[in-house]
């Protein structure tokens, strides 16, 4: 399935080596599939902040809290086929629930060029703030958008 999205919709921007490395990064926190029909149709996360994170930076630098009170959810994507079920909107609900359980608060980023994701996490109430340059991979900049939910 994430290879079908990746040829489709470019995501991930990087084409992980290893899937479930990428998939299971070791700041995770938590990690969600959704299924359809008996399919697994869509996948997210929640991780720690880390080095290179720009949206809790962004987050902490506006509400005056630690960048450790933040979770990025992360590794969001639904199948092509299944879209269109509120699969994606179900994921992080879930992801940003969790958070506020553990105390945190969510944010997360997406390409600038992702402007779907971005209307997504726009109408489900997540503010994008800014746009900055963040290192993904050891030769790439990519312009993203940090999104953070409503205080």
């Amino acid at each position: 399935m994430l290879r079908e999205v990746h040829e489709r919709d470019g995501y991930p921007l990087n084409w992980p080596g290893h899937r479930e490395t990428w998939l299971t990064p070791p700041s995770l926190v938590a990690s969600w599939a959704a299924e359809l029909d008996g399919r697994v149709a869509g996948h997210t996360g929640l991780s720690r902040s880390g080095p290179g994170d720009a949206a809790p930076g962004l987050w902490s630098a506006r509400t005056g809290v630690g960048a450790d009170a933040a979770a990025v959810v992360n590794r969001l994507f639904v199948a092509p086929w299944a879209r269109g079920h509120g699969i994606g909107a179900l994921l992080i609900a879930r992801a940003a629930a969790e958070a506020r359980e553990r105390r945190l608060h969510p944010v997360l980023d997406v390409a600038a060029s992702d402007t779907a994701a971005a209307a997504l996490y726009e109408r489900l109430g997540r503010r994008l703030p800014a746009t900055v340059e963040q290192r993904w991979g050891p030769e790439r900049k990519v312009a993203v958008r940090c999104c953070a939910a409503a205080a």
